[in-house]
């Protein structure tokens, strides 16, 4: 036997060499994965879209008459006072009245007189009879529902008499108007104090009554305004923080959403899909107001509305998920070279990370983007 082993050592120490060889070569080498570590750390969750800002209190000055307008000699940027004047205007006389007007308008006038009259005594019976029903109410001789009934009467009565009176006021004041009429001068003013925001008819000529003619507000006291779409806008409450980015500074702006519109209106996107779209009006913090007074009315910035936050959070990056044949989240959990299939629940998500309920802890590593020939046990290596 040791003569055999002998004889045949050398080939059997190169049979056993070539036998290795062929294993090392064979031998399934680890796959190589991307890999990261579960974190505790601060995680957020909100909406991000663009504003406009505008000034908190604007006010558009229009022409109040139609008539002949002087150029506007104000410029964008310029203060104002209240009271301040912006324009003349000459008003355009109103047409006579023809003589069949002027006796149609005389009979609804005297209409309108007789209907004073008679307002006047029914209200005045109202009353005694008010007074009447007061008095038998205290001595408990009426029911509570006639003592209403009676109130309601006077009420209407009075409401009655003062359309009445308007109305013959209206008539009278139609009736004193001249028959030839002249153009009246009207001085259009500052309604408040402010800058003007922006001169929209600058140039003199004849425009209509309620023509827009310039802006005026206080770009100092700003507001961005971000409308959502009306799915988005629902999670919105007030009191959310709001981070604003891409507004020209370097560092972010930070406020708070103090109202959400009620009502929603259709806005055409670029793609030409129909879009419900909510504004939601969200005022700068103190801090940040005095950067934020570097805008104007009108300018665009990027709002991210900070719907759920938690410091201390669990954190799996958002690309070791997916789902599972049951429908359910899951990762790879990478542990002594080997990954290993682990089903967890996510809560809250946004686009880096996802929260951590159940199924992982922190300091675990996990493996990001992983490819479908990745199975639970499969010997991997770090990337």
């Amino acid at each position: 036997m040791k003569q055999m082993l002998k004889r045949w050592r050398w080939p059997l120490v190169v049979a056993s060499l070539l036998l290795a060889g062929l294993a090392f070569a064979f031998w399934p080498s680890p796959q190589l994965v991307d890999t990261a570590r579960i974190t505790r750390g601060a995680m957020a969750v909100g909406v991000t879209d663009d504003g406009v800002t505008r000034a908190e209190e604007y006010y558009v000055v229009a022409a109040p008459v139609s008539g002949y307008l002087s150029r506007i000699e104000l410029e964008a940027g310029e203060r104002v006072v209240k009271g301040a004047l912006i324009a003349r205007m000459t008003g355009r006389p109103a047409a006579p009245l023809d003589p069949r007007s002027r006796e149609e308008l005389k009979a609804s006038l005297a209409a309108a007189l007789a209907a004073t009259r008679g307002a006047e005594v029914s209200l005045a019976q109202a009353k005694s009879d008010l007074s009447r029903a007061e008095a038998l109410a205290v001595r408990g001789f009426l029911a509570k529902a006639q003592l209403e009934a009676a109130r309601t009467r006077v009420a209407s009565g009075q409401a009655l008499l003062a359309q009445n009176r308007s109305e013959a006021a209206r008539l009278r004041a139609a009736l004193s108007q001249p028959p030839g009429g002249a153009k009246i001068g009207v001085p259009v003013r500052a309604p408040a104090a402010g800058e003007v925001l922006s001169v929209i008819t600058e140039s003199e000529g004849v425009i209509l009554e309620g023509t827009p003619l310039v802006t005026i507000g206080d770009p100092h006291k700003i507001a961005l305004v971000v409308d959502l779409l009306s799915r988005e806008a629902v999670r919105v409450k007030p009191g959310n923080q709001v981070n604003v980015t891409q507004w020209g500074g370097t560092q972010p702006l930070v406020g708070h959403v103090v109202r959400v519109e009620p009502f929603g209106r259709l806005k055409i996107s670029a793609l030409g899909v129909d879009e419900q779209r909510v504004n939601v009006i969200i005022h700068f913090d103190d801090l940040s107001a005095q950067q934020a007074a570097r805008l104007g009315h009108g300018y665009q910035a990027d709002a991210t509305i900070v719907r759920w936050s938690r410091p201390d959070a669990v954190r799996v990056p958002i690309g070791a998920l997916f789902r599972g044949a049951d429908g359910e989240w899951r990762v790879f959990v990478v542990a002594r070279g080997h990954a290993e299939e682990r089903a967890i629940e996510v809560g809250q998500m946004n686009e880096l990370y996802g929260e951590v309920l159940r199924g992982l802890r922190e300091g675990e590593i996990v493996a990001i983007n992983p490819s479908g020939s990745l199975h639970s046990g499969t010997r991997v290596r770090s990337r």
